[in-house]
């Protein structure tokens, strides 16, 4: 085969310019499952939260305690996790996060009281805000430029299975018995055991090794993805790069280059936790409040759940038609709509229409965010710039889980609601002022 010469274009030049290949498969799937896991273990909480205000007589505060700690530990391990992969290496951290989280989760499943199971919330919050944004920048490394954003938001679309998964578990099994909700956490060891094959199979960015004078390991890479694909499906085309000179030369995500998206960015993350999380994390609970039973409220949560399905592929097609930012945008123009219509719906019907359209614009607006992030920045800064907004995001987590008992107190359900259609609202306006990156090379 004929290939490209390799003394004049770069290797990361040359891993744009692919197919799809095998490799790329496994790559996504093998960073998917450990995406997936983490989900589950979200999920999973929001149910737990529900059956131990049942069987234990927990608070409405205690129970916010018991998922905000959670998202402390998230934001210190998206900001911290995104430090160390910028200067250990993705795959190491992210096989590092899973393990953590994994074996945290499952001695919570032997937790005797409220107090150590908050402190086992911590740790596993420290995994699972790590993870995150390093596997995500992992994969903006390695996608092909054409469906870069496309390949994102499928790695994202693995949190929907996640939540499904935690959805039929919290069912089937933590609405099963009283003891249902450690069966469940004990289910959390799997990430533990799937760290190990994390770290052995999946490559690590070719992008950060050349940035750490590693190009033998690079190259051996590359040729290893290109050896899979014939040289005529290899795209000749040379697409504008993302960035200036300013950008590549940045010490900062606070740069003059850089700042404004940054800011935009973190406004988009924090609105968009501060909704997230204090809806479906409360969802359950608030449902049981409302009369109906925990295995009915349980069931609507899962049909809510599959709504994720279609938004992340709504949103995977649409990212390589509309650009990034319109789509992201638009979902969360989508997401305020469909938050405003959950605060007032008044019949079964109404609930399960509202919460599957809040699942599916939401989840498709975190689909797009997570693709447009990594794009921002170049390879010494894509780490930080990803975890310090996931970071600055979670505080809007740690907070949400807390403002919705004394909020509900004060001014009910609906008007919640409206506080979460606002912050969407907010975050669509910040999303209008990012550049639009589709089809340009990641800054190197």
């Amino acid at each position: 085969m004929n290939r490209l010469d390799h003394h004049t274009i770069s290797r990361t030049e040359r891993l744009d310019r692919l197919p799809v290949t095998p490799k790329h498969k496994r790559l996504l799937f093998g960073s998917g499952i450990g995406w997936a896991l983490d989900a589950m273990d979200v999920g999973l909480i929001s149910f737990i939260m529900a059956a131990l205000a049942v069987h234990w007589g927990i608070t409405p505060t205690e129970s916010s305690w018991l998922a905000s700690v959670g998202f402390i530990g998230m934001a210190l391990g998206a900001t911290f996790g995104g430090l160390l992969a910028d200067k250990f290496g993705r795959r190491h951290i992210f096989a590092l996060t899973l393990l953590v989280y994994g074996l945290a989760t499952g001695a919570s499943a032997l937790a005797t009281g409220l107090t150590i199971l908050i402190v086992l919330r911590f740790f596993i919050g420290l995994g699972l805000g790590a993870e995150l944004p390093v596997a995500s920048t992992l994969i903006s490394e390695f996608a092909p430029l054409k469906v870069r954003g496309r390949m994102v938001v499928l790695l994202e679309a693995f949190w929907a299975l996640g939540w499904i998964l935690a959805a039929v578990i919290g069912t089937f099994v933590v609405g099963a018995s009283e003891s249902g909700w450690r069966w469940a956490l004990a289910l959390g060891m799997v990430p533990a055991m799937y760290a190990l094959f994390v770290r052995l199979k999946l490559p690590e960015s070719v992008r950060f090794l050349e940035s750490q004078g590693r190009h033998e390991e690079a190259e051996e890479i590359v040729a290893s993805f290109e050896a899979e694909v014939d040289d005529a499906d290899i795209d000749r085309t040379t697409p504008p790069p993302t960035y200036s000179e300013e950008d590549v030369t940045a010490t900062s995500i606070w740069s003059k280059s850089l700042r404004g998206r940054t800011l935009a960015l973190w406004t988009i993350w924090f609105c968009v936790n501060l909704s997230y999380y204090g809806a479906f994390i409360w969802i359950p609970s608030l449902l049981v409040a409302d009369g109906f039973s925990l295995v009915k409220s349980f069931s609507f949560t899962l049909i809510i759940t599959l709504a994720q399905l279609p938004g992340y592929a709504a949103a995977a097609w649409l990212i390589e038609v509309w650009g990034r930012r319109s789509t992201l945008a638009t979902f969360l123009v989508g997401s305020a709509l469909s938050a405003g219509l959950y605060g007032f719906a008044g019949s079964e019907a109404m609930i399960i229409l509202a919460g599957c359209l809040l699942s599916f614009f939401n989840l498709g607006a975190w689909g797009a965010l997570y693709a447009i992030g990594p794009e921002l920045y170049p390879t010494a800064l894509r780490g930080r710039g990803t975890g310090a907004a996931a970071g600055f995001g979670r505080l809007a987590s740690i907070l949400a889980p807390l403002i919705v008992p004394p909020l509900i107190a004060a001014a009910g359900a609906g008007w919640l609601f409206v506080l979460f259609a606002a912050a969407f609202a907010i975050a669509a306006i910040a999303a209008l002022s990012l550049p639009e990156l589709r089809g340009k090379a990641l800054a190197q």
